[in-house]
């Protein structure tokens, strides 16, 4: 009985450190310094959730940047199923949804390039990517800017104005969130 007592002791020590202290101090610094991201980065107008803006949507309407593809279970975009679609280069039915994407891109945007950004035709590994690159973005803006009667030029300002560039240059790439950016369109229209 004296050496099992110690061991009890120990594990109560330890379950106590780990199962409470531990998530109560991890949870209280990242409410204090991360509060945003901690609380899910929640995009809010008029006092309405709208989404995240770390969680892509799934936008369909000629009017909206669409993102990259969602490979998610059940649904486009959906953040209970997170995944990719786990198809190798070399599987023919990657090669199918590729070729299908691009077939729709190039008819829902005729006006654009023929070649068209491989992040628009590929899933990523998460299904639910908020951000493109600003070369794919643009790739968009003839559409967008016709679907809205908006000229070109107030189309790509306003995707000027939402490309968030890394800290430094080397670190990462310049990057545009789709969800804000839709959200300035729709902001652009009311005014």
């Amino acid at each position: 009985m004296t050496m099992l007592r110690p061991a009890i002791l120990l594990f109560i020590l330890l379950s106590l450190m780990t199962g409470g202290l531990y998530p109560l101090v991890t949870t209280a610094l990242g409410q204090w310094w991360f509060k945003d991201q901690a609380n899910g980065s929640l995009i809010l107008q008029n006092g309405e959730s709208r989404g995240s803006r770390l969680i892509g949507q799934n936008f369909s309407d000629a009017g909206y940047f669409q993102g990259r593809p969602s490979a998610t279970a059940e649904s486009p975009y959906n953040p209970m199923a997170s995944g990719g679609s786990n198809l190798a280069g070399s599987n023919p039915e990657l090669d199918k949804a590729v070729s299908e994407r691009i077939s729709a891109l190039r008819a829902a945007n005729p006006q654009a390039n023929p070649t068209v950004p491989v992040e628009l035709v590929t899933a990523s590994a998460s299904g639910l990517d908020y951000s493109l690159t600003p070369a794919a973005v643009a790739w968009q803006i003839p559409r967008v800017a016709t679907a809205r009667g908006l000229t070109t030029d107030q189309v790509s300002k306003l995707v000027a104005e939402h490309t968030q560039k890394p800290l430094v240059s080397f670190i990462g790439m310049p990057v545009i969130n789709i969800v804000e950016l839709n959200m300035a369109l729709d902001a652009l229209r009311k005014n």
